[in-house]
């Protein structure tokens, strides 16, 4: 097992490219099977989820040329349908709870699909329920078999309907979404998740043939369509790259442009940030954050705590929360974080306060950060990585503090973050894998 190595305490400076993100990747790359025809794909982030996706669609049979590593040539023109009820695509699939994205084009266009349970992320249940009842409700038909471990779903007869998701979820939306593209008919997705990542995918199958018209809003309409064909596309940079860059300027009192950051994509991100009592200045398409000895949290105009909460885009998006509240320990004032979706997300903290951070965990969704300022500096400790953001949280909480510290189980950032250590690196922070 690898991990990382962080003599902390530096204070970086100089400019970081954020990479393609990796939200959008696996939707994209899952719509390639929507067409026999070639679909160019770039900005692809070269890490270990998208990674793993692109090799299972290779084991599927679709032919894939990757000339560079930030761009594949895709074409899905012999597809082995039947792969995904392997034992082999179920051992791969276990990795990666990105392949259940594998569903929705394999039902618009072979009419079926497996789902095996999924995996990804030890971050609370992740529900499969939007998706299988969104494929059901457009006429599939599925059952689940406990010998196997995969749901079996059959859509000979797929038709458009009208669909009023439970919840807005982002994958669930993108699944049914691919679906509905080529199912007979009118369908209508009504409280649909509407992220860029979304946006991207509905623009990109738009160009492919399909008629889908709403995008950026929460009801989405689409006209099933018999054939689609092939595109080119590139992803925007990663929100989560960008949050966590900002995240890591201020905690480590740096100076660090973000250049190409998507400023137009990343909706309230900044301003959350801001929150904090972060400065950033914006100059065409990049985020200068100039280096502050003190930031200090905003209270509400009557004098309460702040509090951060994920919701729904255009909320905050959950993915940055655990990057906001290590962000705050460095600040002054406190903040109440209120981890909505994911009832596990928070458990990171335990390491947090054994290097000297001033949070109480509530329960399960909230933690409050006493932000000390520069009265007391974390201590590097050796921990490990739970899930991506959390390690990365916990990777700025080294670079912050006085000492060594020691992440283990970095393969959970490497699934999120590529070259993470390199581009460190070029910033002048000390960190260096190790076996751990």
């Amino acid at each position: 097992m690898n991990a990382f190595e962080v003599k902390g305490g530096k204070t970086l400076s100089g400019t970081i490219v954020p990479q393609g993100a990796k939200n959008e990747a696996l939707q994209i790359i899952s719509a390639v099977l929507l067409s026999p025809e070639k679909i160019t794909i770039t900005n692809i982030p070269d890490i270990l989820d998208v990674n793993l996706l692109i090799e299972l669609l290779g084991e599927m049979n679709v032919k894939i040329e990757r000339p560079q590593r930030d761009t594949c040539i895709f074409q899905a023109d012999d597809v082995n349908v039947d792969y995904l009820h392997s034992d082999a695509f179920k051992k791969k699939s276990g990795r990666l709870r990105g392949s259940v994205m594998l569903a929705g084009p394999m039902l618009a266009r072979f009419k079926k699909a497996f789902i095996p349970k999924p995996g990804g992320d030890k971050i609370g249940r992740r529900r499969l329920d939007t998706h299988i009842i969104g494929f059901e409700k457009l006429g599939t038909t599925f059952n689940y078999d406990a010998e196997d471990g995969f749901f079996h779903l059959d859509a000979s007869q797929l038709k458009g309907t009208n669909l009023l998701l439970d919840e807005p979820s982002v994958t669930g939306t993108a699944n049914i979404v691919m679906a509905a593209s080529m199912a007979k008919g009118t369908t209508t997705i009504y409280n649909a998740a509407c992220e860029p990542y979304i946006q991207q995918l509905c623009k990109m199958l738009n160009r492919m043939g399909a008629k889908i018209s709403g995008i950026g809003s929460n009801l989405l309409t689409i006209e099933g369509v018999n054939y689609l064909g092939g595109t080119t596309h590139s992803m925007l940079p990663d929100m989560i790259e960008v949050g966590s860059f900002i995240g890591l300027a201020a905690m480590t009192h740096s100076d660090i442009t973000i250049r190409g950051a998507g400023i137009e994509h990343l909706g309230i991100i900044p301003e959350k940030f801001q929150q904090l009592g972060i400065q950033m200045n914006f100059v065409g398409d990049d985020i200068h954050i100039p280096a502050q000895d003190t930031y200090t949290i905003q209270r509400y105009l009557d004098g309460g705590v702040l509090t951060m909460y994920d919701h729904p885009w255009p909320g905050f998006t959950p993915d940055l929360l655990s990057i906001v509240l290590v962000t705050a320990i460095g600040a002054k004032g406190s903040v109440l974080i209120h981890q909505k979706m994911f009832e596990s997300r928070l458990f990171f903290v335990d390491k947090l306060i054994d290097m000297g951070a001033q949070v109480i965990l509530c329960d399960p969704h909230r933690a409050v950060v006493i932000g000390l300022g520069n009265q007391q500096k974390l201590r590097g400790i050796t921990m490990s990585s739970p899930d991506i953001r959390a390690g990365v949280a916990l990777l700025i909480a080294a670079l912050s503090a006085e000492g060594t510290s020691i992440i283990q189980n970095i393969e959970q950032i490497d699934r999120g973050y590529q070259y993470i250590d390199q581009r460190l690196m070029n910033l002048g922070a000390n960190i260096k894998r190790v076996n751990g």
